[in-house]
């Protein structure tokens, strides 16, 4: 089969690999779509996963079973599919409590073992997804990334009417938008310094967008009667925004952490303030087990708008300028490669 291997950082060959093995627990998916994301991008640059490589990346993809092991049950060749890429033990506390990436044998597909940039992929049966009948397979690659804002939302304990910041306007942010729209919060602020992206914010139902960061501070406390949002989203990965965000949350209010910052980064608050003011933080990064189901029932009934992401497609041949022009182009929001 044709698969796009990552070498070294930056550095992809398109080899012809043996089709993986179906094993008797396992699916063997016939992949169709795999995007490209932010994680991904950290893969390529040496950033993350580096020690992995040859690798051949993808989290986020969808297809059809070409493949069902003999002792699988409920599952049937040519139905599409998708995956949870998150593989734990099973029975160690942290399985059984649903956080698989604290299991001491979690690998994740396309991060730390082969994943979907290639015409197959295996997967346990377990951690296979089923689409809703009649959604488009570009669709169904964009399971993964919205299952991780599930899980983000889930952890972070979002109520009805609460304020919300979401620093960045990547699909990743827009998505944490529109859910919180969704979910009841009462205003959604962006701040996003790229036009087209805040734009897009704006289209997708934010209710206040921010370009210039020089006036968000003041955006921020005229729309919360000067105290701050009951909660701050930094979906980007910088140190200084995750700085910046602890002090535009209200006494009492909270931080989800979610955007990967590089190996060694390290933001700095005020550990007095953080106690006298009872801020809270929580860290959420990947959606797995229900979150997958979930976000896929969300996407099935239109909860969330993904079509903005999926205009931008590169055949698996050109992966390498796919992951090039994602890198260098702020316009370009997301790049999914058609692999079948």
């Amino acid at each position: 089969m044709k698969a796009a291997v990552l070498v070294a950082p930056m550095q992809f060959e398109l080899r012809d690999v043996p089709v993986p093995e179906c094993g008797a627990s396992d699916v063997l998916i016939k992949v169709e779509r795999c995007g490209i994301c932010g994680t991904d991008l950290h893969i390529y640059h040496g950033n993350y996963s580096s020690d992995r490589l040859p690798l051949i990346p993808g989290h986020e993809f969808s297809g059809t079973i070409a493949e069902v092991g003999s002792a699988v049950k409920g599952l049937k060749v040519g139905q599409a599919v998708t995956a949870d890429i998150n593989l734990g033990c099973r029975s160690c506390f942290y399985c059984r409590k649903n956080e698989i990436l604290n299991c001491t044998q979690m690998v994740q597909l396309g991060i730390h073992v082969n994943g979907g940039m290639a015409e197959y992929v295996r997967v346990p049966a377990y951690a296979v997804v089923p689409l809703p009948a009649a959604m488009p397979v570009e669709e169904g690659a964009m399971v993964e990334p919205l299952s991780c804002i599930v899980r983000a939302f889930r952890k972070g304990h979002l109520r009805l009417a609460e304020s919300v910041l979401v620093i960045g306007a990547g699909p990743i942010g827009q998505m944490h938008m529109q859910l919180a729209v969704r979910a009841g919060a009462a205003p959604v602020i962006v701040v996003e310094p790229n036009e087209q992206r805040a734009r897009l914010a704006k289209e997708l139902g934010a209710d206040m967008v921010v370009t210039d960061p020089a006036q968000l501070e003041a955006t921020v406390r005229g729309a919360t009667n000067g105290r701050g949002v009951d909660v701050a989203i930094e979906s980007v990965g910088s140190t200084e925004l995750y700085e910046k965000a602890f002090t535009l949350i209200r006494p009492g209010g909270r931080v989800i952490a979610f955007g990967l910052a590089k190996p060694g980064h390290t933001f700095r608050i005020s550990a007095l303030d953080f106690v006298l003011r009872e801020q809270g933080v929580q860290g959420s990064v990947a959606g797995m087990g229900d979150d997958m189901h979930e976000a896929a029932t969300l996407l099935g009934y239109r909860r969330v708008n993904v079509t903005p992401f999926l205009t931008t497609i590169y055949r698996l041949d050109d992966v390498q300028a796919a992951f090039k022009r994602l890198a260098e182009d702020r316009n370009v929001l997301k790049i999914q490669l058609q692999v079948a």
